[in-house]
């Protein structure tokens, strides 16, 4: 009989686990616990949001107890690798979870998105992408003559949201100072990062996680998610940017009524799409096709083939 093995992402927004036997998904689940709150501000994970966490750890562990995981990898990412009490957070979680658990570097964050992303996409001749917009952080990465190219962005829809566009309807201003500091962050990324530059025309550019997941459901008008409804779904930059500002003129509370919108996600989704917009215009694409796996995916594969 096949093992099974779990993955666990404690992102900054939030907290994610997929367990699998062989190539069957036991469970795919999803809990908004933004671990991330305030840590942009304060350099420290708040007490509530690392109790919010804990206990979704506690309902993953128990569900990885009926599946019958002996093994799996609990990771964290931005919001822990900037906090200074990430470490004793680390270890609570490793406690609760039962599982190995580390924080991810940049690189290897964006390598196991990259390898879960685009482990089933057809091959082309052109360069791949990858653009992870997660809470806290944004993963750029790109396979380049036979090399991972990688960068690390500090910018995510929650840090955006908390530094510069706020929660409510966007006004003009805000909108100024979340494109300044979007294009900072992309200027630093291709000037680290020569390849990004290069690749540019001729690339294939997907996109995963939260804010992407949320706007192809929101673009398909699916209430529940659906896996074969959204995966490997085309989103032009067109549907980006419309749903950007229709989104940026209502309350939190009337996005909503959209059908398709995560709760949780409903006041910080607009700063990811001024992120993911601003990326699709750096690397000269007009579409995106959007990827339900990604890092968890990845993080699955390294422990299957070790």
């Amino acid at each position: 009989m096949a093992e099974v093995v779990a993955a666990i992402d404690c992102g900054s927004n939030s907290t994610r686990l997929l367990v699998v036997r062989g190539a069957e998904v036991v469970a795919r689940e999803v809990a908004i616990t933004r671990l991330s709150e305030g840590v942009d501000a304060s350099g420290t994970l708040r007490e509530r949001a690392i109790v919010r966490t804990l206990a979704v750890l506690e309902r993953y562990r128990a569900i990885c107890d009926g599946a019958g995981v002996k093994r799996g990898l609990l990771v964290a990412t931005s919001a822990v690798r900037d906090a200074v009490n990430g470490a004793q957070f680390l270890e609570r979680a490793r406690a609760v979870s039962d599982l190995d658990a580390r924080t991810l570097s940049g690189h290897e964050e964006a390598a196991l998105s990259y390898a879960g992303a685009t482990a089933d996409l057809a091959s082309r001749a052109g360069p791949t992408a990858i653009v992870d917009v997660g809470g806290g952080s944004t993963e750029l990465a790109l396979e380049w003559r036979g090399a991972l190219i990688s960068y690390s962005m500090q910018l995510g829809c929650v840090r955006v949201s908390e530094r510069a566009l706020g929660r409510e309807r966007v006004d003009a201003a805000r909108v100024t100072a979340a494109r300044r500091m979007i294009d900072e962050e992309l200027d630093a990324a291709f000037e680290a990062a020569p390849a990004f530059a290069r690749a540019t025309g001729d690339l294939r550019l997907v996109g995963l996680a939260g804010t992407v997941a949320t706007l192809a459901q929101l673009d398909a008008g699916v209430k529940e998610y659906s896996r074969a409804a959204l995966h490997h779904r085309e989103l032009s930059r067109a549907c980006v940017q419309r749903w950007r500002d229709r989104l940026g003129d209502e309350t939190p509370q009337q996005r909503l009524a959209h059908p398709g919108m995560v709760p949780g996600r409903e006041d910080v989704l607009v700063a990811g799409l001024f992120v993911l917009d601003a990326v699709m215009d750096r690397f000269g694409v007009d579409e995106l096709l959007f990827s339900e796996s990604d890092i968890l995916d990845g993080i699955v594969s390294s422990l299957t083939a070790s």
